[in-house]
Order: structure tokens, then sequence, then C-alpha cells
């Protein structure tokens, strides 16, 4: 069976999202009015989020191809995955900023984590097809 090739409309959507929610949270976070320690925390739940979806996207897909990935490594991915959203919602809940401030950051964390799925998806997709 013949692989499909991306669309470059798809790979420069994935970019966009990636870059857009990664951009808004980071711009968010510099123009907050917080402690320089609660910023670092939702940077590094960013940065903490990003390489978790990376590796549970390229974990699951390794399994699809019948590639190994121990069992120990994949549920890593996973419980990194939920972690990082899971800190993340604490971290809002417990945090004194407005409500529509807290939805900000939800979803620009959200479209960044997207985004990366989708990049790391086409890559992949496009090293297969060289």
């Amino acid at each position: 069976m013949a692989k499909q090739k991306v669309s470059n409309a798809f790979v420069a959507a994935s970019w966009i999202a990636l870059g857009a929610g990664m951009i808004g949270f980071i711009t968010g976070l510099a123009r907050a009015e917080m402690e320089l320690n609660e910023k670092g925390y939702y940077f590094t739940i960013l940065l903490y989020g990003l390489f978790a979806v990376v590796s549970v996207q390229k974990a699951v897909r390794d399994k699809m191809e019948n590639i190994k990935v121990t069992d120990i490594y994949y549920g890593l991915c996973w419980f990194a995955t939920l972690s990082s959203i899971v800190l993340l919602v604490i971290g809002l809940w417990n945090a004194t900023i407005l409500p529509s401030e807290k939805g900000f950051y939800a979803f620009a964390f959200l479209l960044a984590l997207f985004g990366a799925i989708a990049v790391q998806k086409n890559t992949r997709d496009n090293m297969m097809e060289n």
C-alpha cells in the first residue's frame, strides 16, 4: 500500500498551531503579573508537555509499525503527557488570575500540544517517503 504524501497545507497548519500555541502561551507569561517562580512553573509545564506528546506520538506510531517499544517507556510517555495536563490544571485552579486568563493559558497549552503532535506526525510521515 502506497503512503499518501502529507499535504503542504497540513504541514503549514501544524507548524502554525504549534507556533501560535507556544508563542501565545509564552507571551502571556512574559506579560503576566505573577512571580518569576510562577512563570517558571508554567514554562516548565509547557516544555514538559511538548516533550511528552512528541514522545507518546512516537511510541504509538512505533507500536503501530511493529517497532519494539518497551511497556515501561510506553507507559512513561502516557504518564508524562497526562501528568503535564494535570499539573497545568492544578496550577491554573490555584492561580490568582482572572478566569479569562486561565482559559487563555489552557487553550494555548492544548493548541501547542496538538501542534507538536501534528508536526511530529508530519515529520515522521515525510521521512518514511524518502
